[in-house]
């Protein structure tokens, strides 16, 4: 029976396409491809043959029909520019209307930059939210994470080099000075993961090129900031008063690293005294 195959590509390294995406997109009669341009240089070079039609943001709706005829009598596989279609890219509607049809659709796995930020960001990947690309405007995007403000789990976003420094100032101001993770053109030969804090981020950016994600510590509620203080936090700051430390010292040194409110720090270092 025809079949609808989602085959995941290279997110930079072609070296990383799967032995099973290369036979299938050379057995199937159709590629349906994001970025013709882009698959036609992965299927150069290993020597795959298959037709390529376009199938992207802009025409996805005029050529779902021609798509689903195809389907009626051939396999197809679909590719975004990039790691597994569908995931912020175009293919949902295919999907959909290929189910409704009766028409098997299987997923070839391999390459995604979310897995891939996510496992190297060095913030807790058992749980996480992702919010795709962030909303361009500037209103929107506030508006936004004002919902997610209080979000216990790691939040995974994309966003692009131009609305970068933007995006990074709004997260600054709307969910505070986070630890984040900035992977910059994963896979590929100016591979960049930044991890600190959101501004510190924003002066290491000044001129952001590349495709970015964006990995951000989850919301420490306050049972977490508790067990924090006291087994940490209490024990340093100790330490540092008999240093010789001040107060604004010893506060700004473990706001640093615990990225905890300055209030809570200081409340801490006068429960001391």
């Amino acid at each position: 029976m025809p079949t609808l195959y989602l085959v995941a590509t290279p997110i930079g390294n072609l070296e990383d396409i799967s032995l099973r995406a290369i036979r299938i997109l050379g057995e199937v009669k159709l590629i349906a491809a994001e970025d013709t341009r882009r698959t036609r240089s992965l299927l150069s070079a290993y020597k795959i043959k298959t037709s390529l039609t376009s199938y992207h943001e802009h025409n996805k709706k005029s050529k779902l029909s021609y798509l689903l005829e195809r389907l009626e009598h051939e396999d197809i596989a679909l590719v975004s520019e990039a790691g597994m279609p569908g995931i912020s890219d175009p293919g949902y509607e295919l999907v959909l209307a290929t189910i409704e049809r009766g028409i098997p659709v299987i997923a070839i796995p391999g390459p995604s930059v979310l897995p891939a930020a996510l496992v190297v960001s060095g913030l807790p990947s058992n749980q996480f939210l992702y919010q795709g690309f962030l909303p361009r405007g500037k209103s929107d995007r506030k508006r936004l994470l004002e919902s997610i403000t209080s979000e216990p789990r790691t939040i995974v976003a994309f966003e692009a080099p131009h609305r970068l420094l933007g995006s990074l100032n709004d997260l600054l101001e709307g969910l505070g000075d986070r630890r984040i993770a900035v992977c910059r053109e994963l896979t590929k030969m100016h591979e960049e993961v930044f991890r600190g804090t959101i501004s510190e981020a924003i002066a290491h950016f000044s001129q952001p090129r590349g495709e970015f994600t964006l990995v951000i510590a989850g919301y420490a509620g306050r049972r977490e900031q508790k067990e924090l203080i006291d087994f940490f936090v209490k024990e340093e700051l100790r330490r540092l008063r008999s240093e010789g430390a001040t107060a604004k010292e010893a506060v700004a040194k473990l706001g640093s690293i615990t990225h905890l409110p300055r209030k809570l720090l200081y409340k801490a270092w006068l429960e001391l005294c």
